[in-house]
């Protein structure tokens, strides 16, 4: 008969009790094989040292913990750590994947009642401009009125993306003729893909940006010759004095070039000109830092990506909402690995 202590007594009870309150929940519909393995693994290694203790020493030889002062018990526990450290990666992964799953269909539902509103017929154009906006009121008083309403006698089209701003930026938008829409940057996207818009420039509503750069965007892909170019102030210029962004944008740009197999010399400029078609094939996620993650999807999928140089004007008015340089930095950084890595 085994001797069993009271200490083994208990992790053998524990162990068969969440052996078995596991099975009878995740049988049946909600049989769930990864999570229900993990968990057998978990009431495994409360079973088996208990019934053999001679288990739990060689999995403390293996690991080089025999000599350690409670190796077996750090040998235990080194196994449950991993095993928790799976079902985080397992949980992390679903969520990210229902998060997704969420987002498109909340942009798809964006975007079917942006087209389906009064006159929206009206505002499409070969050409469309789109500016995500979030409190930029002044800032499009001077913006707005300075976009070219053609280009080579093709008509141009703006859409602003009103992203909850609590000043007056859509009630200038519609002023100017132009149609907001409360939405993230992706619902965009969605909107002129539908539409079957062949071009695009996407541009920031802070008045950095100089529409006169519009022609010189679109030039590549009118040429055929591009499905993403990329606004460069470093091929260009820029009227910034911030020694330490300008630094971290060729920092990133550096390593963007390096992961994406791409010469990027300004992979901050959200100052960008597309093909919409050619975007359904991206799979963006990022609700902040996306031009990390547009550039790297981009090249992955084997979209054609060219510069050309523009010029970068100092915020008139309000503040940026990209936070402090270190916080951007390793957030953008952060941004890029994932879309690199996925």
């Amino acid at each position: 008969m085994l001797d069993f202590s009271l200490l083994r007594i208990i992790g053998l009870a524990l162990g068969l009790l969440l052996l078995a309150v596991s099975f009878l929940y995740f049988r049946g519909p909600r049989w769930n094989r990864s999570i229900f393995g993990l968990l057998s693994l978990f009431a495994a290694v409360l079973i088996v040292p208990a019934i053999d203790p001679a288990f739990v020493t060689g999995l403390s030889d293996a690991l080089s913990l025999t000599g350690a002062p409670y190796g077996r018990l750090l040998a235990l526990i080194l196994v449950v750590l991993f095993g928790v450290i799976l079902l985080a990666i397992y949980t992390k992964g679903k969520a990210d994947r229902l998060a997704q799953l969420l987002d498109r269909t909340i942009c798809g539902l964006a975007a079917e009642n942006a087209l389906s509103a009064a006159n929206v017929s009206d505002l499409i154009k070969p050409i469309m401009i789109l500016i995500p906006a979030l409190n930029e009121e002044k800032n499009f008083e001077f913006l707005l009125p300075r976009i070219p309403r053609r280009i080579d006698g093709t008509e141009i089209g703006i859409l602003v993306i009103d992203d909850g701003s609590t000043d007056g930026t859509g009630e200038v938008a519609r002023k100017h003729g132009r149609r907001g829409q409360g939405a993230a940057l992706r619902v965009g996207h969605a909107i002129l893909g539908r539409c079957g818009i062949q071009y695009a420039i996407a541009m920031d509503a802070d008045n950095q940006h100089d529409p006169a750069d519009i022609p010189k965007l679109l030039g590549p892909l009118l040429r055929n010759e591009a499905d993403l170019v990329v606004g460069s102030r470093r091929a260009g210029s820029s009227s910034s004095t911030d020694f330490a962004r300008s630094t971290g944008i060729v920092v990133l740009s550096r390593l963007i070039s390096i992961l994406s197999g791409q010469n990027i010399s300004d992979c901050a400029c959200g100052f960008q000109a597309f093909r919409p078609d050619r975007f359904t094939k991206l799979d963006l996620r990022e609700d902040q830092f996306q031009n990390s993650e547009l550039i790297m999807e981009a090249a992955k999928k084997g979209l054609r990506i060219q510069e050309v140089p523009v010029h970068i004007t100092e915020r008139a008015h309000g503040e940026s909402h990209k936070g402090p340089n270190w916080h951007y930095g390793i957030f953008f950084a952060k941004a890029m690995v994932k879309t690199w890595w996925r």
